[in-house]
């Protein structure tokens, strides 16, 4: 059973998505938060949070980017900040990662690698 309603999410994001779309969202954000924190030690209230501000990321991942500049001529659009994969890719994403001490969250989806090419000095 969802930890959150449409509106608690609606308070933290701005979206015309239907509220059936929104509690598919919602559905999925908490099966993953049972799923990875449930033994986690952190309380109800957190995992609440958690769970709405998931939710928010994955809407924003998906259907309602953050933009920081629309124009209307030439059809340009700026998505805010520098953002990187999985949950980094949002500032709702990002809280998440603040929100859960246990650090769980943060290891979902494996380690990363960075590779960096040396040039040849021949």
């Amino acid at each position: 059973m969802a930890r959150v309603t449409i509106a608690e999410v609606k308070l933290i994001i701005d979206t015309s998505l239907e509220d059936t779309n929104v509690t598919a969202y919602i559905t999925a954000a908490n099966a993953l938060v049972t799923d990875v924190l449930a033994s986690s030690g952190l309380g109800d209230d957190l995992l609440k949070e958690i769970e709405r501000w998931l939710t928010a990321h994955l809407i924003a991942a998906t259907q309602e980017r953050q933009s920081k500049k629309e124009e209307a001529g030439g059809a340009k659009v700026e998505y805010t900040g520098v953002y990187g994969d999985g949950l980094k890719l949002t500032s709702y994403g990002q809280m998440v990662l603040t929100l859960d001490s246990s650090g769980l969250m943060a290891s979902l989806g494996g380690r990363s690698a960075t590779v960096f090419a040396i040039p040849s000095f021949e």
